[in-house]
């Protein structure tokens, strides 16, 4: 097991002191955002994505104090409805992690719309009335699953092995069954960030789902919840 943080954790930090302070803590590495809903103030990905010079610099900081990149973590709506860079970033993401040899990306699911024209992500939490079955229809066909299945290719294609879905309220792929669905359509380089902390707050077990997802379990988050 390797044991490391996020490196938004410590996003007022310049690099070096963010470097500094793992290194201090004796920790394996750290986990790096680099997009999405972050401001990713450690990573440009735009001159990450266009010079091996950067990447190879930013590899060996890590390097130089003993560190590894655990992962790249492109947290974000890949499949928001009017916001295309979300899904951009994603993949931008793995052609980075695929470049500098990196296994592992973390990311979510992503929550389209209810249907072709709506604006803003719709996230069904109930069977009833029936228009939910149709927004659920075509959220998964239509929209979920064509966009895992080429973002997997993509991840073959650059070698990395592993994408780790962050199980979140207000994304397709939220819980256990939702996970193991999706990994069932497009296969094993999909599986889970388990975070128990959104767990508890959705009403899960982490321990039982942790058991349940067994050899999917790609990455963990630990950070607090309290049920108020």
């Amino acid at each position: 097991m390797k044991l490391g943080f996020v490196s938004d954790s410590l996003g007022g930090m310049t690099f070096d002191g963010l470097l500094d302070s793992a290194a201090r803590l004796g920790v394996s590495g750290v986990e790096v955002n680099t997009g999405g809903w972050s401001t990713a103030p450690h990573f440009d990905l735009k001159t990450m994505k266009a010079s091996a010079d950067a990447r190879r610099a930013f590899t060996r900081a890590f390097e130089t104090r003993g560190l590894e990149i655990i992962a790249l973590n492109a947290n974000g709506n890949p499949l928001h409805p009017t916001q295309p860079e979300q899904g951009e970033c994603l993949k931008d993401t793995i052609r980075i992690a695929g470049e500098m040899g990196i296994k592992t990306v973390c990311t979510m699911s992503g929550l389209p719309a209810g249907r072709n024209g709506d604006l803003m992500p719709n996230w069904v939490v109930s069977s009833w009335p029936p228009e939910t079955q149709e927004i659920l229809r075509y959220q998964w066909e239509e929209k979920l699953l064509p966009f895992w299945t080429e973002i997997v290719v993509l991840a073959k294609d650059c070698g990395v092995e592993r994408i780790a879905l962050e199980l979140h309220g207000n994304q397709c792929v939220y819980n256990v069954p939702s996970l193991l669905k999706l990994r069932a359509a497009v296969g094993p380089i999909v599986g889970a960030n388990l975070d128990p902390s959104h767990l508890f707050w959705m009403g899960a077990d982490p321990l039982v789902a942790a058991e349940a997802l067994g050899e999917a379990v790609y990455h963990v988050h630990a950070k607090d919840t309290m049920l108020n």
